[in-house]
């Protein structure tokens, strides 16, 4: 069982070493506390934690692996990760003593984003808010790791712990003493299809869900000349709730005494299960209870942004919508607001390690720190945004707003709702568009605005438009219309004529008409404001002619 601080690099290695990481040369002691973790684009801005393990995916042999080292020291990072094999030849030695970053390499055919995605987990434990430091059976609560160590040790054999799709949630040490089957298992953090069809025609989970005691599984084998060891798997229950399961790779029977052990410890596994499970319900509720309070801009926006690790730095929000479509029950939208809103935040974590996302009533909110001034960090945000949107499939109905730059705390009541009114531009006057900043549509914004000041007004069409839209309601004179096109033209008889499809010496005569009728200068810049603002206002193209 470790005995490592839970963040530290040296139980990193010890959790998922030497199935997935080998280390290549470093102080794994150094480091008490990883930060998070951050992958290495060398295509864009890099802005990394203190103390992080940084994923180089792209980066291959010394020449590249060195200058990486020398540039990750000056963010004061904790290891680099390479794909492996790495030989630990002298000058990768040198570089990683000189910069204090340990090297680390990936094991061949793992997946970078299965690795990301178990190094998060290793180190969720108490990101938002105080660790209750609390225990269960010994073994820090909630940590599923260094309990299947435990039962590892317990038994002599490796363990895996899975959920009820057969995904690993955790797995102990010594997995290189199993066979392929296993190891292939743990690269990829669920069992392999063609293993779990041979189970299932066996009825092998149908027996270990029934039964209260472990249940022998003799090998089995997906491919020819491949080699197996037996399994014993045990059934990890809450009540009558059925969690998932622990199995155990073991190539002798277990003694009474160890199977008996074996089937206590499941009941261990169980409440840590349901810790992670409430632990994540409380995690998620505590940092959307944090992210509306730092949107407040209040007293309290300071302390939740440094709960949130983004004490002190400039920050932008984004909104995240989604529209109802018809068709569409309610249950629907809310799950796909919900997918949609843990999408994001697991795609702007990889951009940005210290963004924090939350789902607020029916918006996702997310608070991205900004590198730079303001309109780049505002370009850059857009940007992201339609990258998560394309990668997503573009869901239909989905846009996202990004509001201003707040450069301190009291700011951020006003960039969310810069961001509101973007993302009431993009539902309403803007079906063009799925991603824009309050700079990008301000114009509109306002006008919608003065709309809503209009209705509240309960304001009527009066002076030249009243006059006009009578006349036409009396002699279909089309008279509206022509001033609109007029308008929208630019005052070119031509272009404007085309618009509504009539002849331009027809459409001359008109304009003509609405001048005499509407008694409208229309040589007048100020006269053609005024009606051009109360048309987009009040027109018969938004609506009544009262509101």
């Amino acid at each position: 069982m470790p005995t490592h601080p839970p963040k530290s690099l040296s139980r990193v290695l010890d959790d998922l070493g030497s199935t997935l990481l080998d280390l290549v040369h470093g102080d794994v002691g150094a480091v008490r506390e990883i930060s998070g973790v951050a992958i290495h684009d060398p295509y864009d801005e890099q802005s990394y934690p203190p103390s992080a393990i940084v994923l180089a995916t792209a980066v291959r042999g010394a020449d590249e692996i060195v200058p990486l080292l020398s540039a990750l020291r000056i963010h004061r990072s904790a290891a680099l990760v390479v794909r492996g094999p790495v030989a630990a030849d002298p000058v990768l030695r040198a570089a990683s003593d000189e910069t204090g970053v340990a090297l680390l390499s990936l094991t061949p055919g793992a997946s970078w984003a299965q690795l990301a995605a178990m190094l998060r987990t290793l180190l969720a434990e108490g990101d938002v808010g105080e660790e209750s430091g609390s225990t269960l059976g010994g073994v820090p609560s909630g940590d599923l790791f260094a309990l299947a160590n435990a039962v590892a040790t317990l038994l002599d054999a490796p363990v895996t712990i899975e959920d009820r799709r057969q995904r690993i949630l955790a797995f102990s040490g010594r997995q290189d003493e199993a066979d392929s089957s296993r190891v292939a298992t743990i690269l990829a953090r669920q069992v392999p299809d063609g293993y779990v069809r041979i189970l299932e025609s066996r009825g092998v989970f149908k027996e270990i869900y029934r039964s209260e005691d472990p249940v022998k599984i003799a090998p089995a084998t997906i491919s020819e000349g491949e080699t197996a060891i037996p399994r014993v798997a045990v059934a990890v229950r809450a009540g009558d709730e059925v969690l998932g399961s622990m199995w155990a790779a073991v190539r002798e029977p277990l003694t009474p005494a160890r199977e008996n052990a074996f089937k206590e410890a499941a009941k261990l596994v169980a409440l840590h299960m349901l810790r992670v499970r409430a632990g994540a319900d409380a995690e998620n509720r505590l940092r959307a209870d944090l992210l509306a309070t730092a949107l407040e801009g209040g007293s309290g926006a300071a302390e939740a942004l440094g709960r949130l690790g983004l004490a002190g730095e400039a920050v932008l929000v984004m909104a995240l919508g989604l529209a109802h479509r018809p068709d569409e029950d309610h249950a629907q939208l809310a799950a796909d607001r919900q997918r949609l809103t843990s999408a994001l935040a697991v795609h702007l974590t990889a951009v940005h390690p210290r963004s924090a996302v939350a789902l607020l009533g029916e918006t996702a909110y997310a608070l991205l720190p900004v590198l730079g001034d303001a309109a780049r960090g505002r370009d850059r945000a857009v940007q992201i945004g339609t990258e998560f949107l394309q990668r997503t499939g573009e869901r239909a109905g989905a846009v996202i707003a990004v509001g201003s730059v707040a450069e301190e705390p009291a700011a951020l009541a006003r960039s969310r709702t810069n961001a509101d009114r973007a993302l009431r531009v993009l539902f309403t006057s803007r079906p063009d568009l799925q991603v824009a900043s309050i700079a990008d549509v301000y114009p509109d914004a306002l006008l919608l605005e003065l709309k809503d000041l209009a209705a509240a007004n309960r304001d009527e069409l009066a002076g030249p438009l009243a006059r006009l839209v009578a006349y036409d309601a009396k002699h279909n004179a089309h008279l509206v219309e022509t001033l609109w096109a007029w308008l929208e033209a630019f005052g070119d008889v031509i272009a404007a004529s085309g618009s509504v499809f009539v002849h331009p010496n027809t459409f001359r005569y008109r304009i003509r008409r609405v001048a005499e009728v509407g008694r409208i200068d229309l040589q007048d810049p100020s006269a053609r404001f005024a009606a051009m603002l109360q048309l987009r206002l009040l027109g018969p193209r938004n609506g009544a002619t009262r509101l």
